[in-house]
């Protein structure tokens, strides 16, 4: 049974996030926990801008709170701001030389060297007793990328794992879990064939993480008629509640034959969206998870755009084996072991072979991250016309898009294309071999 109430709540969360930061904003200028506060709300309603007005008041008002500082430097690099960024760090960091977060996000900022390094405070971080596991991912990962910088791939990749070592234990992988969800997901029925149903505003850009998905949303972000609302969750949420599923989790249950209308439920996601997206034609959803949703996505908006991005399956694997993801969200749990990454690429595979029969292809496109680095016009101009949209020179210099973008990519979006991360497996060799036997066995080419 639908929970109405429930519906209209999350429908309407971005416009009450953003009326609620505003009043604490205009009530509370004067204190810092409240803008802090709100600068909360801003972030998760979409308003970076706004978050980083109130995050810079909060920390003039309380200039030694180093989680206003941290998150401080979080907005300013979300932003493009990297040397506003930087400095946040580095005052978080002088005014609590523990913060691990602090210290990671100035490795990651910074070229380590030999003579330039803080190799010393990070083993010590590492080695302090930590209940979660945070602190040590923390600080395994900054030790990660400091012997990288070194060019020691073999210590570098030693400390990766040692890294993850405890949340890997707190937090494990669930392979049959995941198989069992793709199974559900390819026994769905798929959209019926029917064009013209109105709703063609949203581009859906999924894929695994790290697998070039915010590159292709700031291609198509600086097209003058498209603007890009971030990662949203908006889709997967609406539709557990309409199946009747909890919102929190994707399950098996959500993809099996349930009584949803769908027509409402296409209408519902727009109305849920419209703070974010109605300065444009068209918008972008980037929730890299989508890519599981992509069937029931065409069955209530059928005219949408799904564009699900793939990268060669060992860069792919690496890559998010490399990431961090500072959150507690159990769809990351993959990321803690090698082999865990490779088998959630198989289950990635599986679905994208699926999609690539049974979903209409002028409404889903399997875009390739390697081809498009090699081929950056011509893969754009396929890209622009698989979503109805004239060409546009500015999606070539993505780059100068001023947007904020929330995620690891936000730096990397604002250098022209490049080429240096294609392939880069190679250079892990053996130490990769776990992942390649898992990919090896269910069929998958790794060169």
């Amino acid at each position: 049974m639908v929970d109405e109430a429930a519906l209209t709540k999350f429908v309407t969360r971005f416009a009450d996030l953003r009326a609620l930061a505003l009043r604490a904003v205009q009530e509370k200028s004067h204190d810092a926990q409240a803008l802090y506060g709100a600068a909360g709300l801003f972030r998760r309603a979409g308003e970076l801008n706004g978050a980083l007005d109130a995050l810079e008041h909060a920390a003039a008002i309380a200039p030694g709170q180093t989680s206003f500082l941290f998150e401080l430097g979080q907005t300013q690099r979300f932003l493009g701001r990297l040397e506003a960024a930087e400095e946040s760090y580095q005052r978080a960091l002088d005014a609590e030389p523990g913060n691990y977060r602090a210290r990671h996000a100035l490795v990651q900022l910074r070229k380590q060297s030999p003579a330039s390094n803080n190799i010393p405070e990070l083993e010590q971080m590492f080695a302090a007793p930590d209940k979660d596991g945070w602190r040590t991912l923390h600080a395994g990962h900054a030790l990660a990328k400091t012997y990288e910088d070194f060019g020691d791939i073999a210590l570098s990749f030693e400390w990766l794992t040692r890294a993850k070592e405890r949340r890997r234990h707190l937090y494990p992988y669930q392979p049959e879990r995941e198989e069992g969800l793709v199974s559900a997901i390819l026994a769905a029925p798929p959209p019926p064939p029917r064009i013209g149903e109105g709703i063609a505003e949203p581009i859906f850009v999924a894929g695994l993480p790290r697998s070039g998905t915010t590159l292709v949303d700031r291609i198509l972000s600086s097209h003058s008629e498209v603007t890009s609302a971030g990662e949203l969750n908006n889709f997967p949420v609406l539709l557990n509640l309409m199946a009747g599923v909890a919102p929190g989790v994707r399950e098996a249950a959500t993809f099996v034959e349930a009584d949803i209308d769908w027509r409402r439920l296409g209408e519902l996601y727009i109305a849920s969206t419209r703070p974010l997206t109605g300065v444009t034609p068209r918008f972008i959803d980037k929730a890299p998870s989508n890519y599981l949703s992509a069937n029931a996505i065409l069955r209530a908006m059928p005219d949408a755009r799904v564009v699900c991005v793939r990268r060669n399956p060992l860069d792919s694997v690496l890559s998010n084996f490399r990431q961090l993801f500072a959150t507690e969200d159990r769809y990351y749990d993959y990321v803690y072991a090698l082999e865990s990454a490779a088998h959630k690429f198989v289950q990635f595979d599986r679905v994208l072979k699926h999609w690539r029969t049974s979903l209409p292809p002028e409404r889903y496109m399997e875009l390739s991250y390697d081809d498009l680095v090699a081929g950056q016009e011509p893969m754009t101009r396929a890209l622009l016309a698989f979503c109805g949209l004239d060409w546009d020179a500015a999606c070539l210099a993505f780059h100068e898009n001023s947007a904020g973008v929330a995620t690891p990519s936000a730096a990397q979006v604002r250098r022209p294309l490049y080429a240096s991360a294609v392939g880069r497996w190679r250079e892990y060799c053996a130490l990769l071999d776990p992942a390649r036997r898992v990919l090896e066995q269910a069929g998958i080419a790794v060169e």
